[in-house]
């Protein structure tokens, strides 16, 4: 920054200061080992205060690192050491798991220059010769904490760990107190770095759910080698080995197994706990009230305007349909009251014929003629138009009683010649309808080749063999000509033409059809033979059985039938007459003879198709 310029001096720029120019600098060497310390600590020091930093760091720890004397190390048996405190023995045991090696070989080396054989013997202390002497608990400790994987394997089974989980409790009077430290001190387990913090009441739920998530997908390195019963060095044999190996490894599943349950147990009493969670489950469920809320308001909005608008529009059709009937009204009243002046035109101009052609004596000289004359004239005036009323009138008022005459005769012919090409042209579309009708193989019920049996059998067949049926049509031919008596041969497209001429009848002809079926099927199932009256009645027939129903079979009928037969079977003792107890109308020779009908219609339809196939196999 430059200074200000004082009073009475002045301000001289010399040369115009030049552009500012960014440079991209790569560290290397020992400058890039100083850039990254400072971009993972988050500091801008350089490469040698770092290093000033942690040779100062070191010496601190050094000046700091004081030992504690182990009350109980001369009395720890040297064959138990496997259940000795490793970090008491060394005199670390406020260091515990955060000691560096450092300290772990500061302290062994401070140990033994107190405790080893050797100066004790010097200072006139009596020694235990051999391994019994407490001095290999020190060697134990120093060979298990040097080892990295030996010292996890203990740190894993710390005997100074607190393994509780809270209470829920505990949980829901003092949650946070209660929690945080037992999550901070379970967190030594993660096999990964960075745990997250339980946090505060004021946590987001990104960083509640972070934490849950974390926690519940927990990866823990801790393992329980070290307390396996049996050491596989001890084993005198490879099978021994093997099966102390086995042990070890089930044992080892099974500590890990219910360390895992107690991590899970101690996530969810939190999570059952935690206030902040039964806050975000509130704050959720308001959401969706307000979004539902919201929803129903916007459908019931968006009901009420297609309600309108569909009022509007059955308005708008109302408003519509009530125009376009008044209009319609005042249209047939004016075509009424055209119709009705037409009416009186022609009624007037049909009189004035009539009085003229009267006046004139029909324009003959005797009764005869004059008779004829007049049914002509009637005829013109049930045929002739207005306007051709009005002509002719028109001619008979200015004209002579020759001209008139030449004039109704002239009508008279044109007349007849009408009348004459009008039948003719009914009886050319009669005989065009009949060609037409025997070239689809005759029509309605009397029609050329179908008799009413074979339109009967017909009926019969089609309601027999319903659509679906494979080969339908060739199907009902084949069964119409297995039972046909007319000894005609009838194709598919026969058949196909005449069910649709059937369709195409009116009501009248159709109840005809039924009317006469019906009466044939009675005819035939009533009447008795002469031969049969005085024949012995069968087994199967007693006497109580000889007054039978003929009516028809209903739907619910059959549908009683069929069940009474799957209900009672073959082998049933008096089969027949629980079936017709069970059928209400019918007795037991109606049921028998039903039964034998329908045996007979399910073997006539089998046949039928096994000869369909039999002939697309061909």
């Amino acid at each position: 920054m430059l200074l200000e310029a004082l009073d009475g001096d002045e301000t001289v720029v010399f040369t115009a200061a030049a552009a500012s120019v960014q440079v991209q600098v790569e560290p290397v060497g020992r400058w890039f080992e100083a850039f990254v310390k400072r971009r993972n600590r988050n500091t801008s020091a350089s490469f040698q205060e770092l290093e000033e930093e942690e040779v100062s760091s070191e010496e601190s720890e050094d000046e700091e690192f004081q030992l504690e004397e182990y009350p109980m190390l001369r009395t720890l048996d040297p064959k138990d050491w496997k259940n000795q405190d490793h970090y008491s023995v060394l005199g670390l045991p406020h260091l515990r798991y955060k000691a560096t090696q450092k300290q772990i070989k500061a302290a062994h080396k401070a140990i033994v220059l107190k405790h080893h054989p050797d100066k004790r013997k010097a200072a006139g202390e009596q020694i235990v010769e051999g391994d019994n002497d407490y001095f290999t608990c020190i060697t134990k400790a120093i060979e298990i904490l040097s080892d990295p994987v030996k010292r996890r394997a203990f740190d894993s089974v710390d005997p100074t760990f607190d393994n509780a989980v809270p209470s829920k409790s505990e949980g829901k009077e003092n949650f946070f107190e209660a929690f945080a430290p037992v999550f901070e001190r379970n967190a030594r387990w993660s096999s990964k770095k960075h745990v997250p913090k339980l946090g505060t009441m004021e946590s987001s739920f990104e960083e509640v759910d972070n934490f849950y998530s974390f926690w519940y997908n927990f990866d823990s390195w801790r393992e329980f080698s070290y307390l396996d019963e049996e050491e596989k060095e001890k084993a005198e044999c490879r099978d021994e080995r093997r099966w102390i190996e086995k042990q070890n490894r089930a044992s080892r599943a099974q500590r890990k197994k219910e360390e895992m349950n107690r991590i899970r147990t101690l996530v969810d009493t939190a999570y059952s706990c935690d206030p902040r969670i039964k806050k975000f489950k509130e704050e959720e469920k308001a959401r969706k009230e307000s979004e539902k809320k919201a929803k129903a308001e916007a459908k019931k909005r968006e009901q009420e305007e297609k309600e309108r608008a569909r009022q509007a529009e059955l308005e708008a059709a109302r408003l519509a349909k009530e125009k376009e009937e008044e209009e319609a009204k005042q249209a047939a009243q004016q075509a009424k009251k055209e119709k009705e002046i037409q009416k009186k035109a022609i009624k007037k101009e049909r009189q004035k014929l009539r009085t003229t052609c009267k006046n004139w004596n029909y324009f003959a000289d005797n009764e005869a003629d004059s008779v004829k004359m007049m049914e002509e004239v009637e005829k013109l005036c049930d045929r002739l138009e207005l306007t051709s009323l009005q002509s002719l009138n028109e001619v008979l008022a200015s004209g002579s009683k020759e001209e008139s005459k030449a004039a109704v005769e002239k009508e008279v012919k044109i007349c007849c010649f009408l009348c004459q090409r009008e039948r003719e042209a009914e009886v050319q579309a009669r005989q065009a309808a009949r060609s037409a009708d025997q070239a689809s193989g005759g029509g309605g019920a009397g029609g050329k080749g179908w008799n009413e049996d074979d339109l009967q059998l017909l009926i019969k067949a089609v309601n027999l063999f319903p659509a679906g049926t494979n080969a339908r049509w060739e199907v009902i031919a084949n069964y119409m000509n297995l039972h046909s008596t007319s000894g005609m041969k009838r194709t598919a497209k026969d058949v196909i033409n005449k069910a649709k001429n059937l369709q195409r009848l009116d009501p009248v002809q159709k109840d005809e059809i039924n009317k006469k079926a019906f009466e044939k099927f009675k005819k035939e199932h009533t009447s008795v033979p002469p031969s049969i009256d005085n024949a012995v009645p069968s087994e199967r027939f007693d006497a109580s059985g000889s007054d039978g129903n003929a009516a028809p079979w209903t739907t619910e009928e059959q549908k009683l039938l069929e069940q009474a037969l799957k209900t009672y079977p073959v082998s049933t003792p008096e089969r027949w007459e629980k079936i017709a107890a069970a059928v209400p109308g019918r007795s037991k020779k109606d049921c028998m003879k039903r039964y034998k009908e329908l045996v007979e219609m399910v073997k006539a339809k089998k046949a039928a198709q096994e000869q369909v196939a039999a002939k697309s196999k061909k």
